[in-house]
């Protein structure tokens, strides 16, 4: 399997906390969980940035902070804040993206990140040049092929 560099946004790294009621958020988290499980195995890249510092440390819930920040240690990557960031980011708001999720889709197409990944269903799909946008399970598709006849 190729090694892809891949950026994992908030939604993706709070997943687990989220009430697993829904098949859909279990799934999501499994195949978050299995993905984490694939980059400390060397599988994946990771890319860390200052957008998810920012965001972890608004998270109200120590628990989930401190769950979600070591991953920052374990990332082969950090993109800082810079203009060409900022830049970015504005040219993917005429996409129809929010500022915050802007910063972090340009902070991952900065690192030369392949995928994006996230659970924000409205950002899921969205057509942005340089870098492929999709949820955890589709996520773990694609790398595996989803070689299955049904």
């Amino acid at each position: 399997m190729k090694k892809h560099k891949i950026y994992m946004d908030a939604c993706s790294y709070n997943r687990p906390f989220d009430s697993q009621d829904q098949i859909k958020i279990r799934l999501e988290t499994e195949a978050k969980l299995h993905i984490q499980s694939d980059v400390r195995d060397g599988q994946h890249s990771l890319c860390w940035s200052f957008m998810l510092d920012y965001e972890n440390g608004k998270n109200p819930y120590e628990e989930k902070r401190s769950m979600i920040v070591p991953w920052k240690e374990i990332a082969d990557d950090f993109c800082p804040p810079s203009e060409a960031v900022r830049s970015r980011g504005k040219d993917i708001m005429n996409h129809g993206i929010k500022n915050n999720d802007a910063l972090h889709i340009a902070s991952a197409i900065e690192r030369q990140c392949e995928y994006f990944i996230t659970t924000d269903k409205g950002l899921i799909n969205k057509n942005v040049d340089g870098i492929k946008i999709m949820n955890p399970i589709d996520f773990v598709r694609e790398m595996e092929g989803d070689n299955e006849d049904g």
